[in-house]
């Protein structure tokens, strides 16, 4: 059945439904593109081949366009739109389950005799997951009704996420009988946020149930985040820990891990060798810890993913941890922001990152590595990471005379996609020489953020003819800048005239377009750069920015 929307006096008619051969092709190729792409579902649950992703976004599509049609059978009179959204819906819904069911193994790709897709019914017996239900509080009843697929006889679960539920005493019981059936099967186990509520002692008590119901699975996944388990917690999930000889993903994101806590885990994991994701976000860790915690990281050599943000460590801490992660060689993905590392830890940092060849994020925002660390930072991945995609280094103190160690950085980095280095002090002087570097090549960047900087309207302008023709740009931040209204329209002309348009410039809320003259020079702005140097490189973005506007 075929949908239209009419559009003005004359009739003009759109068919929305259903979409051409075209259309539908495209969506299975994003789809495709989608599932076998690295992303928090794939590091959690497995990362899907291209032949298998490209097999599962044929049946998805094709479910989700029976829907469609079914849909529009039912209410011939409604919007098109609708029938679309139904559309867009289920194929979602679909590749959202084909992520959380991970690869398909042989013995369940035979279970559906050949069938293209895994479907449903057979990610229910792979992964059970009861998070984001109501009510939250889970007791012995609930706990019956929730974990009663896990008792089907023949069932292959091998994943189990109770993560966001409160389990009492009584449905922690309920729990240990019902996982005492699969647990030789187990290999990724979410209990993050799942006593939340509970009292203290009680709390304890359920964490000990898991704990050894769970003790000697070979798990691939745990994860304890968002729990308020501190020392005692930790030692309630001891058995467990000590179990573990298999872990590649552990995170204790948000879990009170002080130094004690910190030093617990040291004790009670006995091999940490296969671990590629350890997340520690949001804990009180500071120093004590830190030194702790770089014991452990001393001995994850196949370490890609590591997070120890805002965990309150400052520069013993932090140089204690960066000397432990040197000792590797296959971090991907590094995140340290928000801690108190300072200049000294900047440096620390940057040593460390050196022989990581495959750096792809680095995410070291707030430490106040201020123009020394930034520097040290900026010369190591120069020298390295080659496939670099985000560089964040926000609220670090960076004034123009780092520019110039930032700008032969990023010059080499021709996959970057984000650059972040808002809340800093670059203004004009930095930005231009950050810019000149970024104007040639640059393909793939797609946002680009000099927020809170005290740029004015020249330094402005210069970053929109920077992006303006960026063929995958989505997003400039210039807010919270000192940008005139002239300038903010001279802005939006440079956009217009670019490949996206002004639609890529993010919001000026926070901009004070009487805080500085666009015409007005800050005789700051170039103390700390060689004014030759400086001039040179100006004159000659200059003279590109014209060729660009012509």
């Amino acid at each position: 059945m075929e949908t239209t929307q009419n559009h003005g006096e004359r009739g003009f008619s759109v068919k929305l439904w259903p979409p051409n051969e075209n259309t539908r092709l495209m969506l299975i190729e994003r789809m495709t593109s989608n599932l076998s792409s690295e992303s928090y579902f794939s590091r959690r649950y497995g990362l899907l081949s291209k032949e298998e992703a490209a097999q599962d976004a044929k049946k998805i599509e094709e479910i989700a366009f029976a829907a469609a049609n079914d849909h529009s059978s039912r209410y011939p009179s409604a919007d098109g739109s609708s029938t679309v959204q139904v559309y867009a819906k289920e194929s979602s819904k679909l590749m959202l389950e084909a992520l959380k069911r991970g690869p398909c193994t042989a013995k369940t790709r035979d279970l559906v005799a050949g069938d293209a897709f895994c479907e449903t019914a057979e990610l229910k017996e792979t992964v059970i997951d009861i998070s984001g239900g109501t009510p939250r509080f889970v007791d012995e009843a609930l706990a019956t009704e929730l974990l009663r697929p896990l008792k089907e006889p023949g069932n292959s679960y091998t994943k189990i996420c109770f993560s966001n539920r409160s389990f009492s005493l009584g449905a922690a019981s309920v729990a240990e009988r019902v996982l005492m059936g699969v647990q030789k099967n187990l290999t990724d186990v979410d209990l993050a946020d799942f006593i939340a509520g509970i009292p203290e002692a009680e709390a304890l008590e359920v964490m000990s149930i898991f704990s050894s119901v769970l003790e000697g699975c070979m798990l691939r996944s745990l994860n304890l985040s968002d729990n308020a388990l501190g020392e005692k917690g930790i030692r309630a999930f001891g058995s467990l820990l000590k179990s573990q000889k298999t872990l590649e993903e552990l995170f204790f994101m948000n879990t009170g891990i002080s130094g004690e806590a910190a030093r617990a885990i040291c004790e009670l994991l006995p091999s940490v060798e296969r671990i590629k994701t350890l997340n520690f976000n949001n804990n009180m860790t500071g120093d004590d810890g830190a030194e702790a915690l770089s014991e452990l990281v001393n001995k994850c050599i196949a370490l890609e993913d590591f997070q120890c943000s805002s965990t309150r460590i400052g520069t013993e801490g932090g140089i204690a941890l960066a000397g432990a992660l040197g000792k590797g060689s296959r971090l991907k993905k590094l995140n340290l922001t928000d801690n108190m590392f300072g200049k000294r830890g900047g440096v620390a940092v940057s040593r460390a990152i050196s022989g990581h060849l495959g750096l792809t994020e680095v995410y070291l925002s707030y430490l106040n590595f201020e123009d020394k660390g930034a520097i040290a930072i900026a010369k190591s991945l120069k020298d390295g990471a080659p496939s670099l995609r985000v560089l964040e280094i926000a609220g670090n103190e960076i004034t123009p005379k780092a520019a110039p160690a930032l700008a032969e950085c990023l010059a080499l980095k021709n996959l970057l996609a984000k650059f972040v280095v808002s809340e800093n002090e670059l203004k004009d002087a930095g930005l231009l020489i950050i810019c000149k570097a970024l104007l040639e090549g640059h393909d793939h960047l797609k946002e680009l953020d000099l927020s809170t900087n005290g740029i004015t309207g020249i330094g402005a302008k210069v970053a929109a003819e920077t992006v303006a023709n960026k063929p995958d740009f989505i997003l400039l931040n210039i807010d919270g800048n000192y940008i005139s209204e002239e300038g903010i329209e001279t802005i939006k002309y440079v956009l217009r005239k670019g490949a996206k348009g002004v639609s890529v410039l993010g919001s000026l809320e926070e901009n004070d377009e009487e805080g500085g003259g666009d015409d007005e020079e800050n005789e700051d702005d170039n103390e700390d750069v060689d004014e030759e140097e400086s001039s040179d490189d100006d004159t000659e973005l200059e003279e590109k920015l014209q060729r660009l506007k012509a």
